[in-house]
């Protein structure tokens, strides 16, 4: 092919053509493309960054994963959906939008709660008697105190050599000073009784009213009852206030965590807090709600007992709280060892199967019941292991999970022990004063 030489002005000319046929071509495409692409476009004419309002494309697979995620076939057995919970002939049945009110609540009761623990919990446990222990508190250091906030609170060995020379002070101090600091960060009993008379209050009443609740309903005598017509039971206003009085106490119990006293068991109190607020939002929303109601009874029955022998063990009421306690540990067996496994977990998870197939609600729903019964015998054996000390001696009980309280007779017997390691039982020639000999004389 021959070489034409175009010229400036030619290959000017060629570049125009190429540049009308290619915005012929696209607005063409933008035609075939759909109305929806003028969003794309800002006034001026150019395409902005952002759209202002979803692409149809993006609408419809959320409205798809939405319908694939509450689907009736998910939730529900065969034969029966959502639909069946829309309210008809003054029939009144649980909707989603009613968990909302628990918000709320929760805040309602962690208010209540500073109120309570003001003008109840405090008169009541000067009347028992209870009395903070008085502390040493540790002596100002700053190099001690950044390392105990910063890196641990429990220094090992070598920490402790190098720290000591870095404060100037002996081992033995730094171990004194590290025990002290750690006393101070822990609750006194006021607040440990404070904290055990406001849950006693709560389920107390919370157990109460779910007998006043459930007393006259048949599905409390008969427990296959509670799948009768199952999902079309309506709603009855006790149901309701009981739901979201307990779930909303329950998220306020998960909003306080961070100030509540930590026990051994803080990690397992998360999973059981977040377990129950799962169980008692999915069993409302699908409507299980005579089980929940079983349920819930269940826990309330033995909890109100265990927090009572807590606040007499804090006021130092060795009898009274032994025989509460032993009380409590045969209602926590039976309720949650025997009635909650073998009745009602029974009810729920094999007895369903011969009215319908099994769908996946069915086994959300028994999974975090198993989740909470796996709970329940980690602290049976809790409970057990406190008995059995108690028993024998007849001491008072302490509670296995509470984080004991460090006491300055360790040290003493530690540099004590100390001494006679280095010293023999003379020191500097002389044996030591015995301050009980001279007391008495």
């Amino acid at each position: 092919m021959p070489h034409v030489d175009l010229g400036w002005g030619g290959g000017l000319a060629v570049l125009l053509t190429l540049q009308l046929q290619f915005e012929e071509q696209t607005a063409a495409q933008d035609c075939r493309g759909g109305k929806w692409r003028e969003a794309l476009k800002s006034p001026s004419g150019r395409k902005s960054n952002r759209t202002s309002s979803p692409l149809p494309g993006d609408t419809e697979r959320r409205m798809s994963l939405r319908e694939k995620i509450w689907a009736d076939w998910i939730w529900f057995p065969p034969g029966h959906g959502w639909a069946d919970l829309t309210d008809h002939d003054g029939k009144v049945f649980p909707k989603m939008q009613d968990l909302w009110a628990t918000v709320p609540i929760a805040f309602c009761f962690l208010v209540i709660r500073q109120i309570f623990e003001r003008t109840v919990a405090t008169p009541v446990a000067s009347l028992l008697g209870v009395k903070n222990k008085q502390r040493v508190y540790a002596p100002s250091n700053p190099t001690l105190e950044s390392y105990f906030c910063s890196t641990s609170k429990h220094p090992t060995q070598s920490s402790i050599e190098s720290l000591s020379k870095s404060a100037g002070c002996s081992e033995r101090q730094v171990q004194r000073w590290f025990r002290r600091r750690r006393n101070q960060d822990r609750p006194n009993k006021h607040k440990k009784f404070r904290e055990a008379c406001w849950r006693f209050t709560f389920y107390l009443l919370a157990f109460f009213a779910g007998l006043a609740v459930l007393v006259d309903k048949p599905w409390f005598y008969d427990l296959e009852q509670m799948w009768e017509d199952f999902p079309k039971m309506p709603l009855v206003p006790s149901q309701y206030w009981y739901y979201n009085l307990e779930l909303g106490f329950y998220l306020s119990l998960l909003f306080s965590v961070a100030s509540d006293i930590k026990r051994k068991d803080f990690k397992e109190q998360i999973v059981h807090h977040v377990a129950t607020i799962l169980l008692i939002s999915f069993s409302w929303l699908v409507n299980y709600i005579r089980a929940g109601t079983l349920i819930m009874l269940v826990h309330d029955a033995s909890d109100y007992l265990m927090e009572s022998a807590k606040m007499f063990n804090y006021a130092g009421w060795r009898k009274t709280c032994n025989f509460i306690f032993t009380m409590f540990a045969a209602v926590f067996i039976v309720t949650r060892l025997v009635i909650l496994p073998f009745w009602i977990i029974h009810t729920t998870w094999v007895y369903p199967l011969t009215l319908y197939p099994p769908f996946l609600g069915f086994y959300f729903f028994n999974g975090l019941l198993m989740v909470l019964q796996v709970l329940h015998i980690f602290w049976a054996v809790l409970i057990v292991r406190m008995v059995v000390k108690f028993l024998p001696g007849n001491d008072i009980v302490e509670d296995e999970r509470s984080d004991k309280e460090e006491t300055e007779s360790e040290d003493e017997e530690e540099d004590s022990e100390s001494l006679k390691s280095k010293n023999g039982h003379i020191q500097n020639g002389h044996t030591p004063l015995n301050n009980n000999l001279r007391k008495r004389n």
